[in-house]
């Protein structure tokens, strides 16, 4: 959810490894740190991000409208789409 929130897509995931903002550089392991806190490799969330997309794209195409379930997002949105999805920041 951190990178949907980010704007971080599997398309862009590349392009945002150049961003100036600091979150961006710690989330995607650019800025060491994140991923030794919390036991794994720096660069986790680029990896899941670049292979499999970020949490709205995965709901999509698993579960969303354009899937076989059908199921609108509704809640289960980003609490600034509407939803009630939140997740803290991280540090």
């Amino acid at each position: 959810m951190n990178a949907e929130e980010f704007g971080i897509t599997k398309a862009n995931v590349d392009e945002m490894l150049k961003s100036a903002d600091p979150q961006i550089r710690r989330f995607l392991g650019v800025d060491p740190g994140l991923g030794a806190a919390l036991g794994v490799d720096e660069k986790y969330a680029y990896t899941i991000i670049k292979t499999l997309g970020n949490y709205g794209e995965l709901y999509e195409k698993y579960l969303g409208e354009k899937s076989p379930l059908g199921i609108p997002r509704g809640l289960n949105n980003l609490y600034t789409n509407g939803g009630i999805m939140y997740v803290p920041p991280s540090r």
